[in-house]
């Protein structure tokens, strides 16, 4: 029988590069996002690998939201087996005196509540059946603080410090857990931090080669199929020319 993951945030970068990939590896899915468009477009995309998928269009900052869509999932979507906490964003780059309120709060429901709001539906199924496996996306950011960073970091801290936590607790019933923690990913990540200021996005991923959303979804699926009695805790994953959130080579 083919096994159900859940990916949030599957709209785009990342986490659409995770569906693809599990898809070819004969995973059913269960894909979320805030855009019904994209996540209808890459169910099409899906379903062409002979997979079944269910879109659910929803923001994880919205509690209730995520309650009703995870909480009542058809019977035959229910058995979970995979879990990537996927969804997230960085809202601004600035010092923490000239920070937006809005911004901040949109990093925090986002990176860290929402991260809880879906663990919290999904992860009493996975203790009942003492099976599972959690991944959580986090970044460099959770690793080091860098200049003008200071909630982004401090979201991402949180999602390292939940990850310990989660393995911590998820133990006694054998369910995996793991973070996966990127540098630098030419995705639509810039875009959004910057507000949709296309030229001081692009600029960022000049002068070297950044990995992309598929170098991502390798590390998802490398964690992913490792043996029964083998978690992979924790993945940091830069470009070689990437030394720290904010050293690089560049040409």
């Amino acid at each position: 029988m083919s096994k159900i993951a859940v990916i949030t945030g599957a709209t785009s970068g990342i986490g659409e590069a995770a569906a693809l990939r599990l898809a070819d590896n004969k995973f059913n899915l269960i894909i979320t996002g805030r855009r019904q468009e994209r996540l209808t477009m890459l169910k099409n995309k899906l379903e062409e690998r002979n997979v079944r998928v269910l879109t659910l269009c929803f923001d994880v900052r919205d509690e209730e939201a995520v309650n009703i869509a995870l909480g009542n999932l058809p019977e035959e979507w229910r058995q979970i087996d995979v879990l990537l906490n996927n969804a997230g964003l960085a809202a601004g780059l600035g010092p923490i005196q000239e920070g937006e309120s809005d911004d901040w709060s949109r990093m925090i429901d986002t990176n860290v509540k929402g991260l809880l709001y879906v663990t919290r539906v999904i992860a009493p199924g996975m203790v009942k059946r003492q099976s599972g496996h959690i991944i959580n996306i986090g970044s460099v950011a959770g690793k080091e603080v860098y200049p003008n960073g200071n909630v982004y970091c401090a979201t991402k801290h949180a999602v390292d410090a939940l990850t310990k936590a989660m393995r911590i607790d998820m133990l006694p019933y054998n369910i995996k857990v793991t973070q996966i923690s990127p540098g630098a990913v030419e995705t639509e990540f810039s875009l959004v931090r910057f507000h949709g200021d296309t030229a001081r996005a692009k600029s960022i991923y000049e002068g070297y080669e950044s990995l992309v959303a598929d170098d991502i979804a390798d590390c998802i699926w490398f964690v992913i199929s490792r043996p029964p009695h083998v978690n992979i805790n924790d993945m940091v994953v830069m470009p070689a020319a990437q030394a720290s959130a904010t050293l690089f080579h560049k040409e």
